[in-house]
């Protein structure tokens, strides 16, 4: 078993802790959930190499049933069919223009939201193309479960600019992408996406 499914497992793990401890009644259960939970953390640390006390902040005990995080992503192809990608500031490499879902807007807003702010671009939704859950895909580990939804878009309008986490905004050939941040996008994840919006007939991916 490698890190990457260590990870998947002790995500469910303290997914299962946090529910117990969430609906638990009885102090005996409790003790067990909690003690869990800390064994949870301990082994996360060992496989990120962040401090407990780091974890603890960022993955607090849960206050409702936890479930997976959102990431919404928009698919923008130019008029002569390349691309659209946008440079992260974190990383320094290319994805989708996209974010964590926002509570309070429909996941297309999200999509145009998105994109006006990370490239200047005036975007219309046109279908949903993926529902990608990340466990299936070859991302660097990361501790949150995530489901990414990628909608097709298309500009209504053509002077990009950047955003202020944004170090720039292209569109690329299929063929000579740049590198990816890949925790965000990859390369096969966007061929596929690449071959749904110019093959007629291809249906929605979901995994």
């Amino acid at each position: 078993m490698d890190a990457h499914d260590q990870l998947n497992l002790l995500k469910r793990i303290k997914a299962i802790a946090d529910t117990g401890l969430l609906y638990s009644t009885n102090e005996y259960d409790k003790e067990r959930y909690t003690e869990l939970q800390e064994i949870s953390f301990q082994l996360l640390q060992q496989i990120s190499g962040h401090p407990i006390e780091t974890l603890k902040e960022t993955f607090s005990t849960a206050k409702d049933y936890p479930t997976a995080k959102v990431d919404v992503r928009a698919f923008v192809l130019s008029p002569d069919q390349k691309i659209l990608l946008v440079k992260e500031t974190t990383d320094g490499n290319w994805s989708l223009p996209g974010g964590w879902a926002d509570i309070g807007f429909s996941a297309k807003e999200v999509a145009v939201k998105e994109c006006k702010e990370e490239t200047g671009l005036d975007v219309v939704p046109v279908r949903l193309l993926a529902v990608f859950d990340k466990k299936y895909h070859a991302h660097p580990p990361e501790p949150f479960y995530v489901y990414k939804m990628v909608i097709h878009c298309e500009a209504v309008s053509f002077e990009s600019n950047s955003g202020f986490d944004i170090d720039d905004v292209q569109y690329f050939n299929i063929d000579e992408l740049p590198e990816l941040s890949e925790f965000r996008i990859l390369k096969s994840q966007l061929e596929l996406l690449y071959r749904i919006v110019t093959t007629p007939g291809n249906d929605v991916y979901f995994d």
